[in-house]
């Protein structure tokens, strides 16, 4: 009778992870296949100047939805995932966790504000940088962590293709010369803020939950509860777009650009990972509650499978980058491609980051020892990027993004090894 409802258990398991993960695969399978259409078509219509400029600007708004995420993704999506048949209490972190986002989104205006109108760098393009601020606007609206906590992966793929797929519609109704570089900002704005609106109003209708107000020492809890996973997005998301501000800032949109459309293409490679690692990690997180050895069984099981795939993607990446840039571009860009093929070696290096860091040290609630080593690496990647892109311009910054990874991987697996020792005392 037990190994029966053991069984049953671990069908619904099976049954709900294949659910999600063929949610997500259609979802980066749109990830994929829509900037695959519209990259090529934006840098050869506004040119590799303007498409800088636009990374420039994404860059820079990225830190802001770094803010405003505060670490929720994970800190709430654990919340979440654990307490999930419990009604009040999840309206409790979904009410605690929309307030204070939205107070750092109006927190974010306000800095990009100073910013924008304090250093002529930024003021000379202000428009674009307020228009792409509408991304963090949909950011906010759009709780992903509810829906992954949950476990219904299939109401982001819904929302999200959606939304790319207006933006992707209206690139090509509405970019037709290279003074139109503003309206893709614009897009990308509306097309997260429809997204965002609509999955409020499916938490309500689906899944009957409704903003509560809730106390200010509740609030306080999940904002401590968040800190640490902050510090460590902050930090690494520091890291990687401080190599594309450094570059605008000591060279020229142009390099920008070239530097730009190299890393846009591992993202898009690396989206394969998102599917996964969006699945598993409140998946594992609840078994690591149950289990605290969870996570080094499952290491010791897929590990050597789990790097034998990364390998393969970096070689392929690496063996073809003249072509892929080829192809996006309509030409063989040497300073592209020889980015490329520089930052393939991350695809292994960050899947490896995302597996020890995320699914390892934060499932298992070693948060502060997660943060630690992203900080640790942002202080080292402040002065590696600024010296090799001062040096080797976009090609430093290509360089830069493979060390700093490396160095954050080396701290997460000592981190991870210091843990099991404890474990084992």
């Amino acid at each position: 009778m037990l190994r029966k409802v053991k069984s049953k258990f671990r069908s619904e398991d099976n049954k709900r992870l294949l659910s999600n993960f063929f949610s997500l695969a259609i979802l980066q399978g749109a990830n994929y296949i829509l900037p695959l259409i519209t990259l090529p078509y934006l840098v050869r219509v506004l040119g590799v100047e303007n498409y800088g400029l636009l990374a420039f600007a994404g860059a820079t708004v990225a830190y802001f939805g770094v803010l405003t995420d505060y670490g929720f993704n994970l800190t709430a999506t654990r919340e979440i995932s654990i307490h999930r048949e419990n009604k009040e209490k999840v309206v409790e972190i979904f009410s605690s966790v929309m307030t204070i986002k939205f107070l750092l989104m109006f927190l974010s205006l306000f800095l990009l504000s100073i910013l924008v109108f304090s250093f002529e760098k930024f003021s000379k393009d202000a428009f674009i940088y307020f228009l792409a601020f509408g991304t963090i606007i949909g950011q906010v609206l759009f709780p992903v962590w509810f829906f992954q906590g949950m476990e219904r992966m299939k109401y982001i793929t819904y929302l999200n293709i959606l939304a790319k797929s207006i933006f992707t519609v209206a690139v090509f109704v509405f970019v037709q010369k290279q003074d139109d570089y503003w309206v893709v900002p614009l897009l990308t704005s509306i097309g997260f803020i429809i997204a965002g609106v609509l999955s409020l109003r499916l938490i309500k209708k689906e899944f009957h939950i409704r903003f509560k107000k809730q106390k200010y020492n509740t609030l306080k809890y999940y904002f401590e509860d968040g800190w640490h996973i902050f510090i460590a997005n902050f930090a690494g998301n520091f890291y990687r777009n401080f190599n594309t501000i450094v570059l605008g800032l000591l060279t020229n949109n142009t390099l920008v650009g070239y530097y730009s459309i190299a890393e846009k293409l591992i993202k898009i490679i690396q989206m394969l990972q998102n599917i996964v690692g969006n699945v598993m990690f409140p998946f594992v997180s609840k078994k690591i509650s149950e289990n605290k050895n969870y996570f080094y069984e499952l290491n010791q099981k897929y590990i050597k499978y789990i790097i034998s795939i990364y390998l393969f993607v970096v070689m392929a990446t690496f063996l073809t980058a003249p072509f892929i840039v080829h192809l996006i571009s309509g030409e063989y860009q040497a300073n592209t491609i020889l980015d490329l093929k520089i930052m393939s070696i991350v695809i292994l290096i960050g899947g490896l980051n995302y597996y020890y860091g995320v699914l390892g040290l934060v499932s298992m609630g070693y948060k502060k020892e997660f943060s630690k080593a992203i900080v640790i690496t942002g202080m080292f990647n402040v002065f590696l990027s600024t010296a090799l892109v001062y040096f080797l311009k976009d090609v430093g910054a290509s360089l830069s993004l493979v060390a700093s990874e490396s160095i954050l991987l080396i701290t997460i697996i000592y981190f991870i090894k210091n843990v099991q020792m404890e474990k084992v005392i």
